[in-house]
């Protein structure tokens, strides 16, 4: 097979200052993996321009690690159960915030309130979902829109989920910044508050990210990635106790149900 067939691996930016060949050359077999059903010793060994031994020894390793495998009868190399389930946690991945919104929109039309839907990049929690309530007094929707951990309930039930270490990897500083006086100010209290939500199983936000506005979040079981957290927030003055306790009761119930749509 002449070498001209095979497609040139992509290239994103400049070449690292320190390549390593080897590696470079185990992900250009995955890359032409995922565009062929299967590879043999020969395609690989052409492809690359290197002998066949060291075809052999890279592919011999992708086995090890599981992704590829060299089918029985062919002696040719597929997808391995590795690669395979970085295909559907990919996938997954993707599809959250598509399976996710049915739920939502019902938890919406069920608390007429605001609802979010968030996950943990790095210290900062990211919208990747969000309904505005119909009423006229109403939170605004966080579309899009990344925050402070720490300073919201989505945040703070996700960060709950981290190891002490990973806490004090995010957070090197004692002194965290605000969104407003009420925000948790330093690591020490945010760790506090942390061991409180874990014993709970939730998180609250009371004028923590914005002025006037109060929130719940419960977390999607830490099984599915990335973590997921689902939060109902509303105005100061609607967030009774009573009020707080339904919608607790129905945030529940909709990660119940979100958690089992991801399976």
């Amino acid at each position: 097979m002449d070498g001209a067939q095979f497609p040139p691996a992509p290239e994103h930016g400049a070449i690292p200052q320190y390549p390593i060949e080897s590696v470079d050359n185990a992900l250009k077999v995955l890359l032409l993996l995922g565009q062929r059903p299967a590879l043999r010793l020969t395609d690989v060994s052409q492809y690359l321009g290197v002998a066949s031994s060291t075809a052999h020894r890279l592919l011999a390793m992708l086995q090890y690690r599981g992704f590829v495998r060299q089918d029985a009868i062919t002696r040719a190399y597929v997808p391995g159960r590795t690669l395979d389930g970085l295909a559907f946690g990919l996938l997954r991945r993707l599809d959250t915030r598509t399976l996710a919104r049915p739920v939502l929109e019902k938890l919406n039309v069920d608390l007429q309130e605001t609802v979010h839907l968030g996950r943990l990049e790095g210290s900062d929690v990211h919208f990747i979902d969000s309904i505005e309530s119909s009423r006229a007094l109403r939170v605004g929707g966080r579309l899009g829109r990344s925050m402070p951990a720490h300073c919201t309930s989505t945040g703070k039930v996700l960060l709950a989920g981290l190891s002490e270490q990973e806490l004090l990897s995010l957070y090197p500083s004692e002194k965290l910044p605000q969104l407003t006086d009420h925000s948790i100010g330093s690591r020490t209290r945010l760790l506090e508050v942390l061991a409180s939500i874990r014993a709970q199983g939730y998180a609250t936000s009371h004028e923590e990210s914005e002025e006037g506005v109060s929130s719940l979040a419960v977390a999607v079981p830490a099984r599915h990635a990335p973590r997921l957290a689902v939060s109902a927030s509303a105005p100061v003055s609607r967030m009774s106790e009573a009020t707080s306790h339904m919608v607790l009761t129905r945030v529940f119930a909709a990660v119940e149900e979100i958690d089992q749509l991801l399976l």
